[in-house]
């Protein structure tokens, strides 16, 4: 009966014997149990090295610890033979005493603790958002681009379900089908929205993104990021959860950098040889990744990472790719009636819609790395009137941003239609798509955004085009106006 009035007793009571409140006393997860364990000395993870030893805040595998011995035993205590083991000349009795700080392993290197199969949370179809849902949400951020947005949707969709087949392996028995990965190719000019599309569907989907510039890539070896990079930072924006990094998105932006080089003596390292690396990760394959680093050494903790429902969406503006489907279009007949004319295709918006697969084998992609991106999406250039309305219609658009500025400052910002039309028309002149919008109205709206705080009694502003055309001023009322 002692025991048990003791035990109610002591139950609210923390390991310091100070009382714990009922809400605080839930026990609470610790921040390490989530993850796995990291081998201090050769940064094995857990999963890899099986049950390690803990001593003074370090995390050593038995591997380790039997060459710490060996060591102690064969040359006369020389721990300086073992490669990174910590405090050659610390006595072992002191090892309690250490500052769990100074042998801490960073938390971006450390690996999320896998579900076990029998636990894994199952990948339901009502998850997965159907095609039209996707584009109904992707026409609230991106503008125009109608047929891209629905290839897309419909791509990711069934990207998603076959994800959903191999994790509840609920395959065909009779015909035992297995679907294909539909990797994305995006074909389109720069500023046409090619990365937004990207961001905008995996914030839509909540899954993790990693984009990653192929200019930086080169052949394993050379200097340079190598092929496993992509594949790292997916799991660093996954918090290194292998398990959810594997149903990601990969956005490999600028592909078209690295085409085959023409006329060259010296090895095409960061051009051809990229894309032979690049196969074996479209394709589907177990890769050995660093964690929480681009670089693999010793210091580093490594991973494997499957690669097989990971979808990838390569994108690169393919310069001068009209001139070589031109060329194939005009080609068709050379002379007679039937013969096309040269000049027919040179004022198509939507000459890239024509695009094939030897128009791009010409342009420097190997037909392998063709291959594994079945889906290709062609981005048009943007027209004046695409731009109005991206200036004012999606969810946050760059107008929308300055009248949210203003309003801070209780002043209403307004734009003339004549005044939208301008900014269009010069956008156009500079030919770098969307991307031009904010640099023109950051030019014009620096004035505004600093007089107007001068004078509290301001209560509107309208820009017009005379404004902008340096003919005149905005319209300014004063607050009580009407």
């Amino acid at each position: 009966m002692e025991d048990k009035e003791y035990l109610e007793e002591t139950k609210d009571r923390d390991e310091g014997g100070k009382a714990v409140s009922e809400e605080a006393g839930k026990t609470p997860v610790k921040d390490d149990d989530e993850y796995e364990k990291i081998c201090y000395v050769c940064r094995r993870p857990e999963s890899k090295t099986g049950p390690m030893v803990t001593m003074g805040g370090m995390n050593l595998c038995h591997d380790c610890m039997q060459k710490a011995f060996d060591s102690v035993t064969q040359g006369g205590f020389d721990l300086s033979k073992i490669q990174n083991m910590p405090y050659m000349n610390l006595n072992l009795s002191e090892f309690g005493n250490l500052n769990n700080q100074d042998v801490e392993i960073p938390k971006k290197q450390k690996i999320k603790k896998r579900t076990p199969e029998a636990k894994k949370p199952e990948f339901d179809l009502k998850d997965i958002p159907a095609p039209h849902v996707i584009k109904q949400r992707l026409d609230e951020y991106v503008i125009g681009q109608e047929q891209a947005k629905k290839v897309i949707s419909v791509a990711v969709y069934n990207h998603y379900k076959r994800v959903f087949l191999v994790d509840s392996d609920k395959r065909d028995e009779e015909g035992n089908v297995q679907i294909e990965k539909s990797n994305i190719l995006m074909i389109g000019p720069t500023g046409s929205g090619k990365t937004y599309l990207v961001k905008t569907l995996a914030k839509l989907l909540d899954v993790p993104l990693a984009i990653a510039d192929a200019t930086s890539l080169t052949e394993a070896g050379y200097i340079g990021d190598d092929i496993e990079s992509v594949v790292s930072k997916l799991l660093a924006a996954a918090d290194n959860d292998v398990d959810r990094a594997q149903r990601g998105i990969i956005f490999i932006d600028e592909i078209d950098k690295i085409a085959k080089k023409k006329n060259t003596n010296s090895r095409d390292v960061s051009g051809e040889s990229v894309q032979q690396e690049l196969l074996k990760l479209l394709e589907g394959s177990n890769v050995e990744v660093p964690v929480g680093s681009n670089q693999k050494n010793a210091l580093t903790p490594m991973t494997t990472v499957s690669t097989d429902n990971i979808l990838f969406i390569c994108g690169g503006a393919f310069p001068d790719l009209e001139d070589i489907i031109k060329e194939r279009l005009t080609n068709k007949s050379s002379i007679g009636f039937a013969a096309e004319l040269k000049d027919k295709f040179d004022k198509d918006p939507n000459i890239l819609g024509r695009v094939m697969n030897e128009d791009l084998r010409k342009f420097g992609m190997i037909p392998e790395f063709l291959g594994r991106l079945p889906i290709t999406v062609t981005l048009q250039s943007l027209t004046k009137e695409l731009l109005v309305r991206i200036l004012k219609e999606p969810r946050n658009a760059i107008l929308k941003q300055y009248e949210k500025l203003l309003e801070l400052d209780e002043v209403k910002l307004v734009f003339e239609d004549d005044a939208l039309e301008w900014i269009a028309e010069q956008a156009m002149k500079k030919e770098t798509g969307a991307r031009a919008l904010r640099s023109i109205i950051e030019d014009f709206m620096l004035d505004i955004m600093y007089e107007i705080p001068k004078d509290p009694e301001i209560g509107s502003v309208v820009i017009t085009r005379a404004y902008l055309d340096k003919n005149g001023g905005p319209l300014i009322r004063m607050r009580g106006y009407h």
